[in-house]
């Protein structure tokens, strides 16, 4: 009641100056969000990817359960690495919730339907990294949860891979994960961690390689591989031509050992081609490729970079061509089965269906014109109902792990005002 009255006469006094009470109301929302980080804005926080040392279920998980395993890439912030692979992590649970299952394209809809839509997720708030340094505590959030395989586009290039070589020697990091490409990794949790508590030790601080001049220009050549991470979710069936993608820089890029484009630089890109899942079930593919860059300080540049290799779900029947599409795989053994299995249900229930009611019509029907008109009706609903299966999906979910590389030379240099691209991209 009280509280009723205070509201009321708030917005009236509020009135009486000539302020809107809903601007007040809006500005006060809009600090309570700038409280807390934007999960969507590249750079607003870091990327922590462990591998846990034992299999765990979601469901089993309570508040409390401690979790354990180790960093499976090294952490970057900018030019400098902050923790690198192998260091020891700690996971408390603090509580568990319910989420929507995340979307796949494990199996039909059939499958999907008579599973749970939401699952006991863990939550957790804060992560203890240890390294040599001593520990560092980070404010984290969950991404995902789940074992993850690497795929690669079947011909890398090369040509591409010669011209790199020519020019110098480009560096990556090392940290391509404690798993090889193409195998089965043991389950990981994908994190994004805020604000390091404690004094950083000096391993912690030290430069992962010394920045360029502020006069330097290097030049970056054809073919350099870059590991990106995707900062929105891009799919074939619900991205269009055109769409805006956004990739965040998860490892500088280094020529010479001078660092030319460090960690947090974002690219932008665009969906090229994209085609859904269609009837007979024809699966989804999907194109991307890369033409901006902006670097931490805020220069752009035009580039051309094209996608070599994804990490997905182990689940994802999703595979790369020579061209770097993205295509759903064919509809497998157990889709056909359990879509043969639904459809021969369907014909049967249709079957008896049609005969009940065309002997409730037609007095005079006989057995056998009705059993012939039933097995017609059921025969074409079954065929269409096969027909009109849509196949496999394409997914990328938001955090997806990818190599994009470079398709022509990028020259960058530290001034604010001359960073410039060696290529000129044509189209964009």
């Amino acid at each position: 009641m009280r509280s009723s009255i205070f509201s009321k006469g708030l917005g009236a006094a509020l009135l009486a100056v000539g302020i809107s009470p809903s601007l007040f109301l809006c500005s006060a929302a809009d600090d309570a969000r700038r409280t807390k980080p934007d999960p969507t804005s590249p750079g607003s926080g870091l990327y922590v990817k462990v591998q846990l040392d034992h299999p765990v279920k979601l469901s089993k998980l309570r508040p409390a359960s401690v979790l354990e395993g180790q960093l499976a890439r090294d952490v970057y912030s900018a030019d400098h690495e902050l923790f690198p692979v192998g260091s020891r992590v700690q996971l408390t649970v603090d509580h568990v919730e319910k989420r929507k299952r995340d979307a796949d394209d494990h199996w039909p809809w059939v499958v999907k339907i008579f599973t749970p839509r939401h699952r006991d997720y863990p939550i957790f708030t804060k992560a203890t990294v240890f390294d040599a340094g001593g520990e560092n505590n980070l404010q984290v959030s969950l991404v995902s949860i789940s074992r993850r395989r690497e795929i690669h586009a079947q011909a890398t290039g090369k040509k591409s891979r010669k011209q790199a070589g020519e020019a110098g020697s480009v560096q990556t990091s090392k940290s391509g994960g404690i798993y090889g490409p193409g195998k089965l990794a043991a389950p990981i949790l994908v994190l994004e961690a805020w604000n390091i508590d404690g004094t950083t030790s000096a391993s912690n601080t030290a430069a992962a390689g010394q920045p360029a001049d502020s006069s330097s220009v290097e030049t970056l050549p054809a073919g350099t591989p870059c590991k990106i991470l995707l900062l929105g979710e891009v799919s074939a069936s619900k991205s269009k031509v055109g769409d805006l993608v956004r990739a965040r820089l998860l490892e500088p890029v280094s020529l010479d050992s001078h660092i030319v484009l460090p960690a947090g630089s974002v690219f932008e890109g665009k969906v090229v081609k994209q085609t859904p899942p269609r009837w007979g079930s024809r699966s989804g593919s999907l194109y991307l490729t890369f033409t901006g860059l902006t670097l931490p300080d805020g220069n752009f540049m035009p580039v051309a970079a094209s996608l070599v290799g994804a990490e997905l779900d182990h689940g994802s029947h999703t595979r790369m061509d020579s061209e770097g599409r993205l295509r759903g795989e064919r509809p497998g053994k157990a889709w056909m089965a359990i879509n043969i299995g639904v459809t021969a249900g369907l014909a049967k229930e249709v079957d008896d269906a049609t005969q009940l009611i065309v002997e409730a019509l037609i007095s005079t029907a006989t057995d056998a014109s009705t059993a012939g008109t039933a097995r017609i009706v059921s025969s074409c609903i079954s065929g269409i109902f096969m027909v009109s299966r849509h196949g496999r999906d394409v997914l990328l979910p938001r955090f997806t792990e990818m190599d994009i590389s470079l398709d022509r030379p990028l020259t960058v240099t530290t001034k604010a005002a001359a960073v410039t691209s060696a290529a000129v991209v044509q189209g964009n």
